[in-house]
């Protein structure tokens, strides 16, 4: 018990030796069992990657058949309309710009 009170108070140095003369001897004993398990944790997250993956392809996809059936649904003729809307204020802010512009250079 001792030991473990000089390791979490920061230790001394014979703490730390006893420590690294442990590892030396507990760590070939250990050494397959904490290969296998990095391997199974490493293995582990690859595969989760994988799905979630394939779970935002997914998403994607549907959220795009919903938008495309929406369309549908609205018709073309409505969305030609909100189009030529949008075009309609993006040309009249470009004129307005170049315009200002104009009257600018003509100062």
């Amino acid at each position: 018990m001792a030991l473990a009170d000089d390791v979490l108070e920061g230790g001394n140095i014979f703490s730390g030796l006893a420590i690294g003369a442990a590892a030396l001897i507990v760590w070939p004993l250990m050494r397959p069992f904490v290969r296998s398990l990095a391997k199974t944790a490493i293995k582990g997250g690859i595969l989760a990657y994988g799905e979630a993956t394939r779970l935002y392809d997914g998403t994607v996809r549907g959220i795009n058949d919903l938008a495309k059936e929406a369309i549908e649904e609205i018709g073309t003729n409505l969305t030609k309309e909100a189009i030529e809307e949008v075009g309609t204020d993006l040309a009249e802010e470009a004129v307005e710009d170049i315009g200002a512009d104009l009257v600018k250079e003509a100062l």
